[in-house]
């Protein structure tokens, strides 16, 4: 198979976008299939240190075409203004389509988003405030804008009338906000329009016949699959499924076409925004593994909050790989445990003092309390290495545990932010022995 989906097993902020760049690599086409802006993906290269979060993180790769699918919340602003700083920084001009039947993420999702998150206060969901929960339910209750909807100035004004006459008693009697112009949202969406003409496409058609050519397509997912709102943390979840069962609906793809994926899991846990976390540190512990992580420190690639930390979760990371049908693991930031002496892997969750290895549903999971085992720390840095026998025995041995916990191979360990600091790796635990 030539489809190949790149996903989250866990909450987000995993490393997917130095993955699907460094996989990009061999592909020709990168497909984002669903979220919007409300996530980002961080990218090292030879051009600087980017954070993108609507465009695909293939746009570095000369020749690969990059492709925002129909389940993509397309803030149309802000995707040309992510063009213009790439340009800006000396990135030549990406291939990039959008599709026709993608919806526009409007305004009015965003000033929804962040007045229902200030009513809330400390009672929200942790919310991006970009939009995206009002979007998709827009989309659910069928009054959104489809990209194709602004070529049409008089079914554009229509849809937007009918868009906006529930908001605008919500913005005046839930929020005591003014009322939006229809009017002027709908000469500035003919404005937004003109500029993003030239990349717009049929590309479910586009995908599907590169697919029959034998094309290698990549479908990039956004967050984690613990943030399904099916089968996640819910309410703690996004509004899109980050699932690679949705990637064929969100891209355009049959679903018996994907024939590889690869989820991608940190060494150690992290999560943005509210909810239970059952491995979370605290201080000091939190802030040592916080500002040692990433390139720059755990910190949200959007809202710029400092991320929860904890260690590394078996129990949620099984199932969160389960749900991805995950065929491989990409073990990323393995380099930034390199200071401990010790480091503990929960393996099961006790509960109401009973002991389990399944992943509960929300309510019993905010009881859960982790079971720890430890293993040796390698106290030194490793981001050198690029052979799975250029580690130490300890880290080996790290990597085999996990591997043996999730029960899924694990194919490649990034070892570091660099682009190249990527080891391939297969049959980990013989290896890990000594074998092979």
């Amino acid at each position: 198979m030539s489809v190949t989906a790149i996903v989250g097993g866990n909450w987000g902020d995993e490393g997917k976008g130095k993955m699907t760049d460094f996989l990009a690599g061999r592909a020709d086409i990168v497909v984002r299939y669903q979220g919007g802006r409300n996530a980002g993906h961080t990218i090292i290269n030879d051009y600087g240190k980017f954070v993108l979060h609507l465009l695909p993180s293939g746009v570095f790769r000369a020749g690969v075409v990059n492709v925002l699918g129909p389940g993509v919340a397309v803030d149309i602003a802000f995707l040309l203004g992510e063009l213009a700083e790439l340009a800006s920084r000396g990135v030549p001009a990406p291939k990039l389509l959008v599709s026709e039947r993608a919806q526009v993420l409007l305004p009015v999702h965003v000033l929804l988003d962040q007045y229902e998150e200030e009513r809330l206060g400390a009672t929200g969901f942790g919310s991006t405030q970009t939009g995206i929960a009002p979007f998709y339910a827009d989309k659910c209750m069928k009054v959104g804008i489809q990209i194709c909807d602004l070529y049409d100035p008089t079914e554009l004004a229509n849809k937007l009338r009918r868009n906006l006459e529930a908001k605008q008693v919500i913005l005046r009697a839930m929020y005591g906000r003014p009322p939006i112009d229809v009017e002027n949202l709908a000469v500035e969406l003919g404005r937004l329009a003109i500029q993003v003409e030239s990349y717009v496409a049929d590309t479910t058609s586009f995908l599907q016949r590169e697919n029959k050519r034998g094309a290698h397509i990549l479908l990039e997912g956004q967050l984690g699959a613990l943030r399904d709102p099916d089968n996640g943390i819910y309410p703690f979840s996004t509004s899109s499924s980050p699932l690679a069962g949705y990637a064929s609906v969100g891209a355009g793809i049959p679903p018996h076409q994907i024939g590889r994926i690869v989820a991608v899991v940190k060494a150690y846990s992290s999560c943005v925004g509210t909810g239970p976390f059952v491995t979370e540190l605290q201080e000091p512990a939190a802030s040592e593994l916080r500002k040692r992580g990433g390139s720059d420190g755990e910190f949200g690639a959007t809202t710029g909050r400092p991320r929860r930390m904890g260690w590394f979760d078996a129990v949620a990371t099984r199932y969160g790989c389960a749900l991805q049908g995950a065929t491989e693991l990409t073990l990323s930031l393995l380099d930034v445990l390199g200071y401990l002496d010790e480091i503990p892997i929960c393996t099961g969750y006790e509960i109401d003092g009973k002991i389990t290895e399944q992943f509960p549903v929300t309510r019993l999971l905010s009881k859960a309390k982790p079971i720890y085992e430890r293993m040796p720390g390698w106290k030194c840095d490793i981001s050198d290495a690029r052979r799975f026998s250029d580690l130490p025995e300890s880290t080996r041995a790290y990597v085999a545990r996990i591997e043996e916990l999730i029960g899924i191979p694990v194919g490649w360990i990034s070892v570091g932010p660099a682009r190249d600091a990527v080891i391939r790796f297969q049959k980990v635990t013989n290896l890990a022995k000594g074998e092979g």
